[in-house]
């Protein structure tokens, strides 16, 4: 099923596209008007990358943050933390193991026991935390392409080879879906030099592809017979869109007997990137031996803030999560609408999860490095798709995850720059 498919919002006729933002929605996940979502006055009040990088006349959508406001539940326990001065050091998961296990079993039919939750300060060191100990030889690791580049980063801390292993793409030319290649990845597994872990990005970021069950079946499989250790990163999980089917990877992987950890945090579905809070999770009661062999500084360092804030949206934060998906999906549907009408040659992998927008320009007429167009002469910052891997020239990432209005003034501001853009 293609995120096209199983979006309640997808537009039912061809008809005059929509360009009146307050006639879709008028306020975002916590209430607050969309009006004071408004770019400008957000470079004013916030201080993250998102909105200090470039200039005040670019329209930043290029970094995995919300533009929505905090969930009130999230944002009352962290003026609780503060005013009772609990700011101190951490060395274990907590209450954020419960509220992460009823979440998993209660969205995803996933039973987590407690003892299998471990504390890291992000994803990223859950990542290279859990190849340290999972493959401390070091190695080969694949990873299937192109997907978030923070990965090759990553990797620069741990001594591995890189194996990028390319999705395939189905019907490239006009509505693209990707999916895991398993003849490829079986193939890397059993070469002379094999693969010694897989990072799988569950689901898939850029493309917000939810691997289906059958996909992870066999990757499992594949995984036990080679002796491949898994790590999942399932950060993107909470914002599967409605109708669509999220599978973890670790109970699957349990019952093919292959080696794995998840890595998550409810830093993308509640918009808390800095709160710097994670959690690893075992498979099997194998995996779990080795996460009781991480580092003692990989709880401290994370930060006891986001400790609370993650329990606060795991166990009270799941109807404003709930919310933040529908408006998602609305601006998906307006952003797939805009895209048909207003940039010729452009081709969009429409998520089924989470909030980027995946877009193909090679056709566009832009050259060789839309990103770099689109930011001198359209004022707009996108993420470069050639950080990506292979397979991600000539592609951009969108956030989609703001007011529509913002969407609106982006398509614009790229239409008016394309060679071939038909008048508004």
């Amino acid at each position: 099923m293609s995120a096209g498919d199983c979006s309640p919002n997808t537009p039912a006729s061809s008809g005059a596209v929509r360009t009146d933002a307050s006639a879709l929605t008028e306020v975002d996940p916590s209430g607050i008007p969309f009006a004071q979502l408004d770019p400008a006055l957000l470079r004013a009040q916030r201080t993250s990358i998102k909105w200090t990088r470039f200039p005040a006349d670019v329209l930043p959508l290029f970094v995995a943050e919300m533009d929505f406001t905090l969930a009130p539940e999230i944002r009352d326990t962290l003026v609780a933390r503060i005013e009772a001065s609990d700011t101190g050091y951490l060395d274990s998961p907590g209450p954020l193991a419960d509220a992460f296990a009823g979440f998993a079993r209660d969205r995803w039919g996933w039973e987590v026991p407690g003892a299998y939750v471990h504390l890291a300060t992000d994803v990223a060191t859950g990542v290279v935390e859990s190849l340290r100990v999972g493959r401390p030889a070091g190695g080969r690791v694949a990873l299937a392409t192109p997907t978030y580049p923070s990965f090759f980063e990553m990797f620069e801390e741990v001594p591995f080879e890189v194996v990028e292993i390319p999705l395939t793409i189905i019907d490239p030319d006009h509505a693209p879906q990707a999916r895991l290649d398993l003849v490829a990845i079986e193939r890397a597994f059993a070469s002379p030099q094999g693969i010694d872990a897989f990072v799988l990005c569950n689901p898939h970021n850029p493309h917000g592809l939810v691997h289906s069950a059958a996909d992870l079946t066999r990757l499992a499989q594949l995984a036990a017979q080679y002796d491949v250790f898994v790590i999942s990163d399932e950060i993107h999980a909470p914002l599967t869109h409605a109708g669509v089917t999220f599978t973890p990877f670790a109970p699957i992987a349990a019952a093919a007997g292959a080696l794995s950890v998840t890595t998550t945090s409810a830093s993308k579905g509640w918009n808390l990137a800095g709160a710097k809070c994670s959690v690893i999770i075992a498979a099997d009661e194998a995996a779990n031996r080795l996460l009781l062999q991480l580092p003692p500084e990989t709880p401290v360092r994370a930060s006891i803030l986001g400790l609370h804030a993650g329990v606060a949206a795991f166990a009270k934060g799941r109807e404003w999560l709930d919310r933040a998906i529908a408006q998602i999906e609305a601006n998906d549907a307006l952003f797939a609408e805009l895209v048909e009408a207003k940039l010729p040659g452009v081709r969009y992998t429409r998520p089924a999860a989470g909030y980027l927008a995946w877009l193909d320009f090679s056709a566009a007429g832009l050259g060789e490095n839309p990103h770099e167009r689109i930011l001198t002469d359209a004022k707009v910052a996108l993420n470069d798709g050639a950080a990506f891997g292979e397979g991600g020239a000539g592609h951009v990432r969108l956030n989609l995850a703001c007011a529509p209005a913002t969407i609106i003034e982006a398509v614009d501001r790229i239409a008016a720059i394309l060679p071939g853009a038909r008048p508004a």
